[in-house]
């Protein structure tokens, strides 16, 4: 167990500035649930975090909707349809977004949601980079409906610190395949 999130998220970082970048789009296409849903909220991929971008343009090409993070300047998330990675303007913190907001209440019409994490335990506590953003924009998903973290096969560990306001993910959604938690 990690002594503080600070501690976790300091030695997630740094193993994955020392690996090679995994794709999410092997695993995550010949699941059912992804096949499954209409509307995905995902996000853009940025630095050494499991790749997203061939998985947005898969799931395009096939008719989902694919639901996009806006960062807000109190770190709340709205979210807009993607259009395509070329259609994408710049947001805060160097973050790739929509054009369109649809408001932080958009992704409580996700079929699936796809977060990003830094790692996840197998009794599903998320570690995020410490904003709050995505703790928040979880509590606006419609019960029932799958919530996965995307991370590497090794950031899937047996215990995470954490604090009463962070949201359970159900899944950890690796290059590698879906491992259920919780």
């Amino acid at each position: 167990m990690f002594a503080s999130k600070a501690v976790a998220r300091q030695h997630f970082l740094s193993a994955r500035t020392a690996r090679p970048a995994g794709d999410l789009l092997p695993s995550a296409r010949s699941l059912p649930a992804v096949q499954s849903a209409r509307r995905i909220a995902l996000y853009v991929s940025m630095g050494p975090e499991p790749k997203t971008g061939a998985l947005i343009d898969w799931l395009l090409s096939g008719n989902h909707e694919v639901l996009l993070p806006i960062l807000y300047a109190d770190n709340d998330l709205g979210w807009g349809i993607a259009p395509g990675a070329a259609d994408l303007v710049p947001g805060r913190l160097g973050l790739s977004e929509p054009r369109t907001d649809l408001g932080s209440a958009a992704i409580s019409t996700a079929d699936l949601v796809i977060c990003p994490a830094l790692a996840v335990a197998h009794d599903g506590v998320r570690l995020g980079r410490g904003g709050g953003s995505y703790d928040r924009a979880l509590t606006r998903v419609t019960t029932g409906t799958p919530i996965w973290a995307a991370v590497y096969d090794s950031e899937v560990v047996d215990a995470l610190p954490s604090d009463p306001h962070d949201h359970l993910v159900h899944a950890a959604l690796t290059p590698t395949g879906l491992l259920p938690l919780g």
